[in-house]
């Protein structure tokens, strides 16, 4: 059970820092500054913070006409949803 505690609070880490990671990257837009790079953008939704990535995108209105961002997060987010799926149905990690 200590491993599911430890999951979680990764997964709701990394969403918060990417939620952030994607408001800091519109406020360098705004300024005509040095940017974040997509490829760190969408490193950071592919490593669990993808919620945290499309929320962010919602919120800051930012990426949302990149097609690699309009359709590849909520790619990765239907990936990380299917993968937990089997792994609760075929695995067993979580009781039901």
């Amino acid at each position: 059970m200590p491993y599911l505690l430890i999951i979680s609070c990764y997964l709701i880490a990394i969403n918060i820092i990417t939620f952030i990671v994607y408001g800091i990257d519109k406020q360098k837009a705004k300024k005509g500054q040095w940017r974040i790079s997509e490829f760190t953008l969408l490193t950071l939704a592919a490593i669990g913070g993808s919620i945290g990535a499309w929320i962010g995108m919602q919120v800051w209105r930012h990426k949302t006409q990149h097609l690699k961002f309009k359709f590849g997060v909520p790619a990765i987010i239907f990936l990380q949803l299917s993968f937990t799926i089997y792994l609760i149905l075929h695995h067993h990690i979580i009781q039901l």
